[in-house]
C-alpha cells in the first residue's frame, strides 16, 4: 500500500491535519525535519488547553471575562507567567519496554491412586501432574510508546493484552516480571510512575448517586495540587466536561441498576476523566471500549486521541477496533498466546501480511483480517511460530533499512526524566503533588498532593453526599433497629423485681447486646461495593488508605448515634430498667459503643471477604459464638479451661456485663424476699402460711429470721452470681470502644496489605 493511502485513511479516521505518527521520517526531508522541530508546530499540553475557558462565568468570586478568543487562565495560585500565547511543549516522552516476561504457577491436580489412573492407547499412565508447572503469559515482548500517539494492544482473549497492560502500568510485582519499563531511558520508579501516570480500569467503578460534575470535582480535589484554589479546580473541572463531551450529561447522576444515570458511553468517559483530572504523562486503559456500541466507542478513542495529542503517553489494550478507531491509533500491537505476531503502525498491517504471503483482500478490514488469521494459526499444528518469527525478521529489516524513530534516537535535550517531567510541568502540565512554580521539582514531589485532613474532608463530603441522596441505606437499618427494640419492648413490658421478673431481665440483656452486633451485619456489603473505587483510587495515590479508614468511621458515627437513640428510647423506660436518667445515659452510652464495635467489626471482616454471601455466613457464626461465650449460658467459672480465652475475645461479654452492672449495682435494692424463694421450686403453689412455717423451720436451722419480707437476693448477689466481678461498668464501656479501634485498625493493615491491586 501506498503512504498516500496510508495518509487517506487516517484522514478518514477523523483526523483533520497530520500528526508526528502519521508520517515515517524516511518520508521527510531535513527541512521538513526541522521544520516539524519547530516548537510553533508542537501540540500544547493538555493543561494548557484547559487553561482556556471560553464561557462567562464567576467562581468564588473570580470573574472570568466574556470574550470571542479563548483566554489563559493562570493555573498557578501565586499568579505571573501565564501568557496570551500558550508555550510549546519541548521536552518528548518515550515509554519503552524491552523483553517483558511473566509467568504464573499453574497449580496441578492430585496424582490419583495407581488403580484409578487411566491409561492411553499405549499403555502409559496419564497423570495430570505431569502437566507444566508455570504458564508463560507474556514471552519476550518489547516495543514503545510516545507522547502525542495511541499505542493500542490487540489480540483474542487470553492473548496477554491485559496482562502487558499490567506489566507496564506496574500492577505485577516486581519479583515475577522479568524485563525494563523505561521512560527517556531511565527505570521507571514505582513511587514516580504512581504520581504521572493514571490505570482506566475496564469496569466504570463510580457512586452511583453523584452527578458528572460532583464525580469529576470530587476527583481534582484529590489529584490537584494543595497550591490551587477551589475555584480554579472548578474551572479545571468545567474544561474537562467539555473536552470529554459531557456538558449535556453534566448534572446528570451515574446511576446504577436501580437508578437512571447517564449512558454507557458517557459513564466511559468519565471514569476516564476520573483518572486524567491531574493530566497524567502516563495513561493506561484496559479495554476502554468493552461493552459500547460503535459510536459511543468511536468517541471514547476520539477523547483519547486529544489526550494524546496535549503531551500525554496513551496505551490500551482494545479486542476488535472498527475501521473508524483504527484510523486513530497511531501504533498496535498484535498478541498471540503472549507473543507478539506485530508491533508497528496500522498502515503498515497490509504490507507486512503481503510480506509474509497472505496478503489483505482489498475489502476486508485489516483488524479482523489480522485477527481471525492469528486465531487460524494458533489452532495449526504449527501454531504462530512461523509468524512471531517472521514480525521479528520483518521489523529488523525495516529499521536496517530506514531510520525509524527509536527510543535511543530520541533527543532528551540533555535532561534527566525527573527534568524533564519538571520542565513539562513548568510548560503547563498538571501532575499530582508538584506545583506548577517549583524549581525544584526534583526533591519536593509529594507522593500524594493534598495532607490527610484535606483528604478526609473530601472523604466526607462525597460519602455523605451519596448517603444523602440513598436515604434508604440507613432507612433500612433504622427500621430493623425501631422494630426490633419495639419488640423487646411489648414483650418484656414492665418487668417486676420477682424471681421470674429478674431471669427475663437477663435473657432480655443477653438478647439486646447481641441484637446490635446482628444489626450491623447489613452493612456488610458497602465497603464490598466501594471495595474496586477504593482500590482503583489508592492505586494511583489519589488518598491515603488511612485517610479513609479515618473517614469511614467519622461517616459511620452518626448513623451508629441514631440508632443508638432509637433502640434506647424504645426499650428502656419500656422495659422498666434501673437507674432513672444516669442509668440511661449510661444504656444509650453501652448500646452506642456496642454498635461501634460491631460496626468495626463487620468493616474488617468487609475488607477479608469479598462475598457478600459468605461473609453473612461468617458474622452471623461468629457473633453465635460470641453470644455463647459471653457469660449468659453458662458462668465464667463454669467454663472449661481451654475455652476462656473465648470468653475473653467474645465482643458480646463486655457490653452484657456493663448493663448487668448498670441494672443491679444498687446494694439497697431487692430481688428475691423470703417468700419469692419458692417461687422457683415445686412449692410456689403452696398457701403462705405453709411458706411462713417452712421459713420458720429454714430460720431455727440457719440461726437467723427469716421472713416473707426479709431480702435475700440483692443486686450486687446478681453480680456475683453471673460471675460479674472483674470489671466496672466504665471499664467494659471502654474495652468494648476499644475493640471497635481495634477493628478499625485491622481494617487499615489488611487495607494495606490487601489493596495493592498487583497480580503477583
Amino acid at each position: 500500500m501506498s503512504r498516500a493511502n496510508s495518509f487517506s485513511e487516517k484522514k478518514l479516521g477523523g483526523s483533520n491535519r497530520i500528526r508526528p505518527s502519521d508520517i515515517e521520517l524516511e518520508d521527510l526531508d531535513d527541512s521538513s525535519v526541522n521544520d516539524w522541530n519547530n516548537p510553533a508546530r508542537m501540540s500544547p499540553t493538555l493543561g494548557e488547553l484547559l487553561k482556556r475557558v471560553g464561557d462567562s462565568t464567576r467562581i468564588e468570586g473570580d470573574l472570568i471575562p466574556t470574550t470571542s478568543e479563548h483566554r489563559v487562565i493562570d493555573m498557578n495560585e501565586h499568579g505571573g507567567g501565564a501568557d496570551d500565547s500558550l508555550p510549546s511543549r519541548s521536552v518528548p516522552f518515550v515509554l519503552s519496554f524491552n523483553n517483558l516476561t511473566y509467568s504464573v504457577k499453574v497449580p496441578t491436580k492430585m496424582r490419583l491412586p495407581t488403580c484409578f489412573r487411566r491409561k492411553n492407547k499405549l499403555g502409559d499412565e496419564s497423570l495430570a501432574s505431569s502437566r507444566p508447572s508455570t504458564k508463560t503469559l507474556l514471552n519476550n515482548i518489547s516495543g514503545e510508546a510516545k507522547d502525542g500517539e495511541i499505542l493500542a494492544v490487540l489480540g483474542a482473549s487470553g492473548s496477554g493484552k491485559s496482562t502487558l497492560i499490567d506489566a507496564i502500568a506496574n500492577r505485577i510485582a516486581k519479583g515475577s516480571l522479568k524485563g525494563t519499563v523505561t521512560l527517556n531511558g531511565e527505570v521507571l520508579q514505582s513511587r514516580l510512575q504512581k504520581v504521572i501516570s493514571a490505570y482506566v480500569m475496564q469496569d466504570d467503578l463510580l457512586y452511583p448517586m453523584l452527578t458528572v460534575e460532583e464525580t469529576l470535582m470530587f476527583s481534582a480535589e484529590f489529584r490537584l495540587p494543595r497550591s490551587l484554589s477551589k475555584s480554579k479546580k472548578k474551572a479545571r473541572v468545567q474544561a474537562l466536561i467539555d473536552q470529554l463531551g459531557l456538558r449535556n450529561a453534566a448534572n446528570t447522576v451515574i446511576g446504577d441498576e436501580g437508578h437512571r444515570g447517564v449512558s454507557g458511553g458517557e459513564r466511559r468517559r468519565v471514569s476516564i476523566g476520573t483518572d486524567i483530572i491531574h493530566d497524567p504523562i502516563l495513561l493506561f486503559l484496559d479495554e476502554p471500549t468493552s461493552g459500547l456500541d460503535s459510536t459511543s466507542a468511536f468517541m471514547v478513542i476520539k477523547v483519547l486521541q486529544r489526550i494524546a495529542q496535549s503531551g500525554s503517553i496513551v496505551m490500551m489494550s482494545i479486542h476488535q477496533p472498527s475501521y473508524r478507531i483504527l484510523g486513530l491509533l497511531d501504533r498496535v500491537i498484535f498478541l498471540s498466546r503472549g507473543q507478539t505476531v506485530f508491533n508497528g503502525r496500522p498502515s503498515n498491517l497490509p504490507r507486512f501480511f503481503e510480506d509474509f504471503g497472505h496478503p489483505i483482500p482489498e475489502n476486508e478490514n485489516k483488524t479482523e483480517f489480522a485477527l481471525d488469521f492469528i486465531r487460524e494459526q494458533e489452532v495449526s499444528p504449527a501454531g504462530t511460530k512461523s509468524l512471531v518469527e517472521f514480525n521479528k525478521t520483518w521489523i529488523y529489516m525495516n529499521r536496517k533499512n530506514s531510520c525509524t524513530y527509536s527510543a535511543n534516537a530520541v533527543d532528551y535535550r540533555g535532561l534527566s526524566l525527573k527534568e524533564a517531567i519538571s520542565a513539562s510541568i513548568s510548560k503547563g502540565k498538571l501532575v499530582s503533588g508538584a506545583t506548577n512554580n517549583d524549581p525544584n521539582f526534583t526533591s519536593t514531589m509529594e507522593t500524594f498532593a493534598n495532607p490527610p485532613w484535606t483528604e478526609i474532608n473530601v472523604l466526607n463530603r462525597r460519602s455523605l453526599l451519596n448517603m444523602k441522596r440513598m436515604p434508604e441505606l440507613v432507612g433500612i437499618r433504622l427500621g430493623a433497629v425501631t422494630i426490633t427494640g419495639f419488640i423487646l419492648a411489648t414483650v418484656f413490658w414492665h418487668l417486676d423485681n420477682s424471681p421470674r421478673g429478674l431471669q427475663e431481665r437477663l435473657g432480655f440483656f443477653a438478647f439486646a447486646m447481641s441484637t446490635t452486633y446482628y444489626t450491623c451485619a447489613e452493612a456488610l456489603p458497602v465497603f464490598l461495593t466501594e471495595k474496586f473505587i477504593f482500590m482503583r483510587e489508592t492505586a494511583y495515590n489519589a488518598y491515603r488508605r488511612s485517610s479513609y479508614v479515618l473517614s469511614r468511621a467519622i461517616v459511620d458515627l452518626p448513623a451508629l448515634v441514631l440508632l443508638s437513640v432509637a433502640f434506647a428510647v424504645i426499650t428502656y423506660w419500656s422495659v422498666g430498667l434501673a437507674g432513672g436518667f444516669h442509668g440511661f445515659l449510661f444504656f444509650f452510652l453501652i448500646i452506642l459503643a456496642s454498635f461501634w464495635a460491631g460496626s468495626s467489626f463487620v468493616t474488617f471482616l468487609s475488607s477479608v471477604i469479598s462475598h457478600v454471601m459468605v461473609g453473612y455466613t461468617v458474622v452471623v457464626a461468629v457473633l453465635a459464638y460470641f453470644l455463647l461465650f459471653s457469660g449468659f449460658f453458662m458462668n465464667r467459672d463454669r467454663m472449661p479451661v481451654y475455652w476462656l480465652w473465648f470468653h475473653y475475645i467474645s465482643l458480646i461479654k463486655y457490653p452484657f456485663e456493663a448493663v448487668l452492672q448498670n441494672e443491679f449495682a444498687d446494694p439497697n435494692k431487692c430481688f428475691i424476699n423470703g417468700a419469692q424463694i419458692f417461687d422457683t421450686t415445686p412449692l410456689k403453689g403452696f398457701p403462705m402460711e405453709l411458706k411462713e412455717k417452712l421459713l420458720k423451720s429454714i430460720s431455727s436451722t440457719l440461726g437467723f429470721e427469716l421472713t416473707p419480707t426479709t431480702c435475700v437476693t440483692t443486686g450486687m448477689d446478681i453480680l456475683k452470681d453471673q460471675g460479674v466481678t472483674q470489671l466496672n461498668k466504665w471499664n467494659c464501656l471502654l474495652i468494648t470502644v476499644a475493640w471497635g479501634v481495634f477493628f478499625r485498625i485491622l481494617f487499615y493493615f489488611f487495607l494495606l496489605i490487601g489493596s495493592k491491586n498487583k497480580r503477583r
